[in-house]
Formats: structure tokens, C-alpha cells, sequence
């Protein structure tokens, strides 16, 4: 049996009145490439955003590779392994690729012991060429397309060195190609030794890239299974067809 790499266990949230994670129960085996769906509203972001230490879940546990994570903020769950894609890149615009993934590999260096700059920016170089990026290491985040800021954002996530990766929606508005080539990154990225969430609204992608999938609506768990199974579940097609 693969080992569990995320636990998590009856997690809920609330914000006022409304519930927006119903008793979320779900576990992530290390190495695994688990698709999260849902329709708009569904809880997706939130349940990750509990994962990743942004929000805070009023009941339930997070465990990752054997740690709880209660009451640890966001930069102490990244340092432990635990990194996150946005849908919506955050470059720093004044400086080159290059600066830009050495900020996350110095900042999570402070955890490992120093890193001299010639190491530093042979790192950043390195996982620039990891996803294609290595002929503009010198270029800013202006001079990119939409698929090279979300290859930037994956270099910016890898360079924390983790042992899983939350990908939130990172083919959005791309062409059919495009989205075929951040498939194969992912899949080079996950041969690797990564594990990942993915959260995706490209069906295609999802179905193509998931071993794995969990479904919510209205801030409940409604299916966890294989992807061709999940897909034909009567609940699954009613709560994104309106059956």
C-alpha cells in the first residue's frame, strides 16, 4: 500500500453562518496525482487554502508526511515540502526569471543552512530549464507569453524543493497545445518523486493527468475514486449538469 503522504480528516470551515467544508475527509498517497473538481463554489479553494495554512479549519486535522499541521502558518507548512501554484501568476515584475525563482529557493534555504550566491543562481537556472524557460532567464516577466508566466509559476513552486505540489488551475485560458505541454511538465515533475493536487475546470486535463479523484459541491465530499468511475456517478453528472 503507498504510504500517505497528506492526511486529511473531518476538516470543516465556516465563515459566519455559511459552511463552506462539510466534515472534509480525504488522503493522498505519496507520489500520487489526485484531481480535485468541483463546481464553482464548491469548496476547492478553501480546502486547500486549510491545507496550506492561509485559512484556518475550525474543526478537523491536516496531516502531512506524518506532521500535524495545527496551528502552523503557511511559510512553515512550504518549508516542511507542502508548495502551491495560483491560477493567477505573482511575478516580481522589476526583476529577471532568474531573481524571480531565486527568491523562493534563498527563502527556503533559511531552513537548510546558507546558500552562496553561485549556487543560488545556479539552482534558479536549473529549474528554469526544467520547464523551458532557460533561454529568457535573463528577460522579465513582461517580455512572457500566458504559458511561460505558468511555467514561472511552476519554477517559482518547485523551488522550494517539495514533496507536493497543490496546482491550482495552471492550463486556465490556454490553447489545446498548451495545455498538452503543461500536462507533460507535470508528468515529468511528478516522475520525479512529486505529488500533487490538481484543481482544474479542463476536464480533459484532469481526466488525462489524474490517477485519482475527489469531487465537492456545497462544501461536501460527493465522490473519491477512480476518474472513469467518478465521471459516470449520478450525483457527479447532476451537480455539473443540473440533472
Amino acid at each position: 500500500m503507498t504510504e500517505t503522504l497528506l492526511d486529511v480528516e473531518k476538516v470543516s470551515k465556516r465563515f459566519g453562518g455559511f459552511v463552506a467544508l462539510n466534515d472534509i475527509t480525504l488522503r493522498v498517497g505519496r507520489g500520487e496525482r489526485l484531481g480535485l473538481i468541483g463546481p464553482n463554489g464548491s469548496g476547492k479553494s478553501t480546502l486547500v487554502n486549510c491545507i496550506c495554512g492561509t485559512l484556518r479549519n475550525e474543526t478537523g486535522v491536516v496531516t502531512f508526511n506524518g506532521q500535524r499541521l495545527d496551528g502552523l502558518p503557511a511559510h512553515r507548512r512550504t518549508r516542511l515540502g507542502l508548495a502551491r501554484s495560483f491560477q493567477l501568476p505573482r511575478p516580481f515584475h522589476t526583476m529577471t526569471l532568474t531573481e524571480n525563482v531565486q527568491v523562493p529557493i534563498l527563502y527556503a534555504a533559511q531552513s537548510r543552512g546558507h546558500q552562496g550566491p553561485t549556487a543560488l543562481r545556479a539552482g534558479a537556472n536549473a529549474l528554469l530549464d526544467m520547464v523551458g524557460l532557460a533561454e529568457k532567464a535573463g528577460k522579465r516577466p513582461a517580455d512572457l507569453t500566458q504559458i511561460e508566466m505558468r511555467k514561472l509559476e511552476l519554477a517559482k513552486a518547485m523551488a522550494s524543493d517539495p514533496q507536493m505540489l497543490i496546482a491550482d488551475e495552471v492550463m486556465a485560458g490556454l490553447s489545446h497545445r498548451e495545455v498538452d505541454e503543461i500536462l507533460a511538465l507535470l508528468m515529468k515533475l511528478n516522475e520525479a518523486g512529486v505529488t500533487f493536487i490538481m484543481i482544474e475546470h479542463i476536464m480533459r486535463a484532469v481526466l488525462a493527468f489524474s490517477q485519482r479523484l475527489v469531487v465537492l459541491v456545497a462544501g461536501r465530499k460527493i465522490a473519491d475514486g477512480l476518474p472513469q468511475e467518478v465521471i459516470r456517478d449520478d450525483d457527479v453528472v447532476a451537480a455539473y449538469l443540473g440533472r
